[in-house]
């Protein structure tokens, strides 16, 4: 009979709820959709200071490269270096062919990809740009290619993904 029942006898209890605080938190907002990566105007710089740099990981590990450019990100925030942005740019896929001896066919060997991390930083003084490049160079793990460069509106351009079914369409219209 007591397995048949469904009445729950604590729910009378005075003891039953406590703990319970959700109903005191204020009720949060519903989140709101990203908008559309905007470009920004690129900090130049000053005579003393970098402005936007780009601090380029490429691997074809992905888990490699990923952890790397976590690391640098924690470290530059360690450091109190601002980043801007840490994303990821598309990843390219390259085919290995080789030629066979007595052979005019290409034969497929392997299929490589190639993993790029990118961490924006700016405001880097240009007398602790080179400590943190050593330290950065330093803990760079194998098979990983490092590249710092300045941020440029081509930089911001190839992390877009390419459509050319609406370019093409864009150019009928037009």
């Amino acid at each position: 009979d007591a397995l048949v029942s469904c009445h729950r006898h604590y729910k009378s209890r005075p003891t039953h709820g406590i703990g319970r605080f959700k109903y005191l938190l204020p009720k949060e907002a519903p989140k709101k959709k990203k908008d559309k990566v905007q470009m920004r105007e690129i900090n130049v710089g000053t005579e003393h200071e970098y402005g936007d740099v780009n601090i380029q990981m490429t691997s074809y590990d992905m888990c490699l490269v990923e952890h790397f450019a976590q690391y640098v990100h924690k470290l530059c925030n360690r450091l109190s270096i601002r980043v801007n942005e840490s994303y990821a740019m598309p990843t390219k896929t390259n085919e290995v062919l080789f030629l066979e001896e007595r052979g005019s066919k290409m034969q497929l060997d392997a299929v490589l990809t190639t993993h790029q991390r990118v961490v924006q930083i700016s405001g880097l003084s240009s007398t602790f740009a080179p400590i943190l490049l050593e330290i950065i160079q330093s803990s760079q793990p194998e098979g990983v290619h490092l590249l710092v460069k300045e941020h440029t509106e081509a930089d911001f351009k190839s992390r877009l993904k390419s459509r050319p079914e609406l370019e093409e369409l864009l150019a009928q219209m037009n």
